[in-house]
């Protein structure tokens, strides 16, 4: 037991570094191209792209956070694409028409945000025990009609016609987060960062930290130990959601300052924030250092583009081959210890 524990925590470890390997060997003239993928993630003029990482980080750990809440109670909800362009569209509507002071407007969005993404999870926890459909599944095909709904209402009811683009109207300006001088990058940053530690912190030191992660271990014995299990799943729901919607919210308000159509989706933000919980093992402590690897991965692979003629989907490929190596380790490691199913 003690060597398959010292294996699962070498996971991640194994997977980044394999990462780092093929990038030199399958590329030919790998020194320009490692030079020009460090310098899109974190040069530029007076270091343009590494504040660009650094905006693109905040969104990932968003959903990372998201994605971690639920997978460390055992609830595989993969639905926070949809909770997070809800949680956006509902900030930004709320932003533009809600007459009131600017710090109201932005407290009521950031709330309206998080209540959309919480509802939308909860919702695929409904379908899951009302009508049997698996959280997996649901949470997944819920995304669809988010999406669907936020592009339509940016088309028709809610665009900005007069700019020509499928968006929403401006918000209000000085409710929007301010950024740091000279710089692309919004206080933000600060939010998704208190949200994370406050995570950590209820996670640790609360009775529902302890369910909670009683749950992910083995949801069986958490039913047999007598826990408020149905309590616990719906609030992990809920706080997952919202945390998505809060991230909604922070892409809102801080650099684009209203809804845009697919902004949320073609980045493909809430994937990648999967992909940074599996990457770390679903451990908290690693999960931010996962999240700002794939930030890096994806504004250096534009700088790739940029000055090599390196493809930017080359990094979507390095993406794809670290998460089939944690698939490839998870199953071998339940194979030896005998949990295959």
């Amino acid at each position: 037991m003690t060597h398959l524990f010292t294996s699962r925590r070498l996971v991640p470890i194994g997977a980044g570094l394999l990462a780092l390997v093929l990038f030199p060997l399958l590329v030919p003239g790998s020194g320009e191209i490692a030079a020009s993928f460090f310098n899109g993630a974190f040069g530029g003029r007076n270091f343009f792209n590494l504040y660009a990482t650094l905006s693109r980080y905040t969104i990932l750990l968003g959903m990372a956070l998201a994605v971690l809440i639920s997978f460390r109670a055992g609830l595989l909800n993969i639905g926070g694409e949809g909770q997070l362009v809800l949680g956006g569209l509902v900030a930004a509507l709320v932003g533009v028409y809600l007459p009131a002071p600017p710090l109201v407007v932005a407290l009521v969005a950031l709330l309206a945000a998080m209540t959309a993404g919480a509802c939308w999870a909860v919702l695929a926890g409904l379908l899951e025990r009302g009508t049997g459909v698996p959280l997996l599944i649901g949470s997944l095909l819920l995304n669809y009609p988010a999406s669907f709904l936020a592009s339509y209402a940016v088309s028709h009811p809610f665009r900005d016609v007069a700019s020509g683009a499928t968006q929403t109207f401006r918000i209000l300006r000085e409710a929007g987060l301010p950024r740091f001088q000279g710089t692309i990058l919004d206080y933000g940053i600060f939010l998704i960062g208190a949200a994370a530690l406050a995570y950590v912190i209820l996670e640790r030191f609360t009775v529902f930290g302890y369910r909670s992660r009683l749950r992910g271990c083995s949801a069986g014995f958490a039913q047999a130990s007598g826990f408020p299990n149905r309590r616990l799943y719906y609030r992990t729901l809920m706080l997952s959601g919202a945390a998505a919607g809060m991230t909604g919210f922070v892409a809102v308000f801080g650099s684009s300052q209203r809804f845009v159509d697919g902004m949320l989706t073609t980045p493909l933000y809430a994937w990648t924030g999967i992909a940074a919980v599996l990457l770390a093992a679903v451990r908290p402590g690693l999960v931010p250092l996962t999240a700002f690897f794939f930030a890096m991965l994806a504004t250096g692979s534009i700088g790739m583009e940029r000055t090599a003629g390196i493809p930017r989907e080359f990094g979507q490929v390095i993406q794809a081959l670290i998460v089939l190596t944690l698939a490839g380790f998870a199953g071998k490691l339940t194979a030896i210890s005998g949990g295959t199913r």
